[in-house]
C-alpha cells in the first residue's frame, strides 16, 4: 500500500471548494429523485396502464423487504470494512461502535413480518388467527421464511456476543434463503437465477454497508489521520470490482425474466420492467457519484473532500435499496 500525503494545513482551498461541491450534490440527488418518483410513490403508479393487477399488500411487501436487504447492509459492510481497515499498516484501532446488533433486531422484525404473509398463503393477515405457523413447515417458501427468521436470530446472538464476526454465517444463509425463495422451482433455469441473485444480493450488501461503515471511520478518526484516504481509496478499488459484478448479474438477471428482443417494450409497458429502469438511473448516478468521490481522492489536495460525493453515494445507495425491496414484490413480466 502506498502511502498517501496527510490533509493540507491550508484549509481555505478546501473551504472555498465546499459551496459549489455541495451544489453538484443536491443537482445530482435531485436527479437521482426525478428518476426514483415511480418506485418512490409505490406500485400504483408503476402499474398504471399496464394492464398488470396489484396484488394485496405489494406496498407493505416491498418495504419489509427494503427493511430486510438493509438489516443485510449493515453488518456484512462492518465486517468488510473492518478488514479493509485491518490490512491498513498503521491504522488507528478505534472504530465506531456497531450497529449489527440493531440491524440484525430489525431484521428478524421484517423477516417475521414476510413470513407471516407466507403463513396466510401470501396474503397480508388481517388478525393473528389468519396465521398458519405450522403450514409453514409444509411449503418451500415457508421453510425458506423460517430459515431468514433463524438466520437473523442467530445473526443478533453472533453480533452480542464475544465473536461478532460469527454473524456471517447466519447472514450468509439469509442471503441463500433469499436467492432460493426469488426463483421458484416452476421458473425456467431456477438454480441459475438463484445464483445470480445470490451474487448480486451479496455484492450490493457489501458495497452499500462497506461504505456507510467507512465513513463513519473516517469520521471517528477525525481529518488528521493519515490513513483515513488510504481507508478510502482501498474501498474505492474493492467497490469498482463490486459494481462490475453487480452490473453483470443485474444484466443477466433482467435477460432472463426479458429476453433482448422484448426488453424495450416491457421497461415501458409492465411495472416490474418501469421500477427496473429507474433503478438502473439510479445505480448509474451512483457510479458517477463514485468516480468522482475516486478524482477527488487522486487529485485534490485535501484527499477527503472525497467524502462529500461519498456521503450523497449512501443516500443514493439507501434510494437503490428501496426500489429493490419494490422491485421483488411487483409482478414477473411475461417472457413473450
Amino acid at each position: 500500500m502506498t502511502s498517501i500525503r496527510p490533509p493540507s494545513r491550508t484549509t481555505d482551498t478546501g473551504r472555498h471548494s465546499r459551496p459549489s461541491g455541495t451544489g453538484r450534490t443536491v443537482a445530482v440527488l435531485v436527479l437521482v429523485a426525478l428518476g426514483a418518483l415511480i418506485p418512490v410513490l409505490g406500485p400504483s403508479p408503476a402499474l398504471h396502464g399496464t394492464g398488470e393487477a396489484e396484488a394485496p399488500g405489494t406496498g407493505g411487501i416491498g418495504l419489509l423487504r427494503t427493511v430486510l436487504f438493509a438489516a443485510l447492509s449493515v453488518p456484512l459492510g462492518e465486517l468488510f470494512a473492518n478488514r479493509l481497515a485491518r490490512s491498513l499498516p498503521g491504522a488507528p484501532p478505534d472504530r465506531p461502535r456497531s450497529w449489527s446488533p440493531y440491524a440484525a433486531a430489525v431484521g428478524l422484525a421484517a423477516a417475521l413480518g414476510l413470513a407471516s404473509v407466507v403463513a396466510t398463503g401470501n396474503l397480508v393477515p388481517d388478525s393473528v388467527a389468519d396465521i398458519d405457523v405450522g403450514g409453514l413447515y409444509e411449503s418451500r417458501d415457508g421453510k425458506l421464511a423460517l430459515l431468514e427468521v433463524n438466520g437473523f436470530l442467530a445473526a443478533w446472538l453472533c453480533a452480542t456476543s464475544r465473536r461478532p464476526g460469527l454473524q456471517v454465517w447466519p447472514l450468509a444463509a439469509v442471503i441463500v434463503a433469499d436467492a432460493l425463495r426469488a426463483h421458484p422451482t416452476t421458473e425456467y433455469s431456477p438454480l441459475l437465477g438463484s445464483g445470480l441473485t445470490l451474487v448480486h444480493l451479496t455484492c450490493a450488501s457489501l458495497w452499500v454497508g462497506g461504505l456507510l461503515y467507512v465513513l463513519r471511520t473516517l469520521r471517528r478518526w477525525g481529518a488528521a489521520e493519515a490513513a483515513g484516504p488510504a481507508l478510502l481509496g482501498l474501498y474505492a478499488r474493492v467497490a469498482a470490482v463490486l459494481l462490475g459484478a453487480l452490473t453483470a448479474t443485474g444484466v443477466g438477471s433482467s435477460l432472463r425474466r426479458m429476453p433482448a428482443g422484448t426488453i424495450l417494450d416491457q421497461l415501458t409497458d409492465t411495472a416490474y420492467g418501469r421500477v427496473l429502469l429507474a433503478k438502473v438511473l439510479l445505480v448509474a448516478a451512483v457510479a458517477a457519484l463514485a468516480l468522482w468521490a475516486r478524482i477527488r481522492l487522486s487529485r485534490a489536495a485535501d484527499p477527503l473532500t472525497a467524502c462529500s460525493p461519498a456521503r450523497a453515494e449512501v443516500v443514493a445507495l439507501g434510494v437503490v435499496v428501496a426500489v429493490s425491496g419494490l422491485l421483488t414484490a411487483l409482478p414477473v413480466p411475461i417472457r413473450w
